[in-house]
């Protein structure tokens, strides 16, 4: 989507194909669902690393990951085959003009002149099954954890807890808070620019601060920042 973003802005045309808009769409959902399998997954690892600390390399072994990592993969394709072929079904038959930076599910919807109401029952039903499974997971994950850290008076385990979960804590929350809030709503209240703006959240803002988020964790970039933030004091001071 960013590629394309970018060669908008600087294109007098802004067009994109039928086919190359349906592509977009599946690797939006796609990538989407990739994300959101792998939050979960995260969330039993910090699980087990912090409630079953002793039993983790029995528990999270080398074959279950690759297992984990191939199921996600295998759900995401499917869930973006779905909607994708629900939105190839629709039919176009006035304005072509897409009031979004890419080919978005409740945009295009907008634009059919025909019913979308098999695709927004999936979207509020296998949608939020999958968006809303994994949120419950990661929940339920955190709330063991909870339990767990509270349980145990030491201060410094209390933080240790909170440093290793901060960074997914942080990406759930940005991720899923923009995510619902776009598409688990009616379709009649669906606001363009205000889908657009929460859009570009969690399209560019999020995979742009991911790395930055969950570096955060290391000494080393901890240490590489600060010289970085004093530098930058020193040559404005001088």
């Amino acid at each position: 989507m960013v590629p394309k973003m970018l060669q908008n802005i600087f294109s007098p045309t802004r067009a994109i194909s039928y086919i190359g808009c349906l592509a977009q769409t599946y690797f939006f959902i796609y990538f989407a669902a990739v994300e959101n399998f792998p939050l979960a997954v995260m969330a039993y690892d910090r699980y087990i690393a912090i409630c079953h600390p002793f039993h983790y390399p029995m528990i999270l072994t080398r074959m279950l990951c690759s297992q984990m990592v191939a199921v996600c993969h295998i759900l995401s394709h499917l869930h973006a085959l779905l909607h994708t072929f629900l939105m190839g079904r629709l039919i176009f038959c006035a304005d072509n003009r897409i009031p979004h930076f890419f080919c978005d599910i409740y945009p295009l919807m907008k634009l059919s002149c025909s019913s979308t109401h098999l695709n927004t029952l999936m979207i509020h039903t296998e949608g939020a099954i999958v968006i809303n499974g994994a949120l419950a997971f990661i929940i339920v994950s955190y709330a063991c954890i909870i339990s767990v850290v509270l349980r145990n008076p030491s201060a410094k385990s209390k933080w240790r807890v909170f440093s290793t979960c901060g960074s997914h804590l942080t990406v759930v929350a940005i991720f899923y808070g923009t995510l619902t809030w776009v598409y688990f709503r009616p379709l009649s209240s669906y606001s363009v620019t205000k889908g657009r703006i929460l859009t570009v959240i969690y399209t560019v803002l999020t995979p742009m601060l991911n790395p930055f988020i969950y570096s955060l964790r290391s000494g080393v970039v901890k240490g590489a920042f600060r010289k970085w933030i004093s530098r930058i004091r020193t040559s404005f001071f001088l």
